[in-house]
């Protein structure tokens, strides 16, 4: 949990792209989704302030 947290608190932050950030949740990314996309929807969903946009 920590790890996910840090991952999008760092990728809100600029300190690693959307590509780095794919890779390090472990996530796949399909060929219709944008890497940014994918991002946001998955940090959102463990964000519990939803006014936080990614």
């Amino acid at each position: 949990m920590f790890k996910v947290l840090d991952t999008c608190a760092r990728y809100r932050l600029g300190e690693i792209n959307a590509n780095e950030a794919i890779e390090k949740l472990k996530l796949i990314n399909s060929s219709s989704n944008e890497p940014k996309v994918l991002v946001k929807k998955y940090c959102s969903v463990f964000t519990p302030n939803e006014k936080i946009e990614f």
